[in-house]
């Protein structure tokens, strides 16, 4: 539930995340705490994902970057675009049986 979350825990101020920056932080929720990344995308909108790859749910802030409007996982080449909710892979190996059974197309 969106209401339940602070985002002003670890990111102390959205003004500096600059435009293709990917920020990890920290929201509290009402049983915890939940990683994210805090982006700039190249339209300067704000956004805000789970730090996990879709993939195998290692950090995206580790190793990922901003192309434009999307969230690219650096591992694997996965695409977020965050504003649309869509999800895709590219080079996905037809050998990699988690690729093959991740979900695809909205999130």
């Amino acid at each position: 539930m969106l209401a339940s979350l602070d985002l002003r825990c670890d990111v102390d101020a959205v003004d500096d995340v600059a435009v293709g920056e990917l920020v990890p932080a920290r929201v509290k929720v009402r049983r915890g705490t939940v990683d994210v990344v805090v982006a700039r995308l190249g339209s300067g909108r704000l956004v805000v994902v789970a730090d996990a790859c879709p993939h195998d749910g290692r950090p995206i802030s580790s190793g990922g970057f901003v192309d434009g409007e999307r969230i690219i996982c650096g591992r694997h080449g996965w695409e977020l675009e965050a504003c649309r909710g869509t999800l895709q892979c590219p080079r996905a190996p037809a050998a990699d049986p988690v690729a093959q059974a991740a979900p695809t197309g909205s999130l």
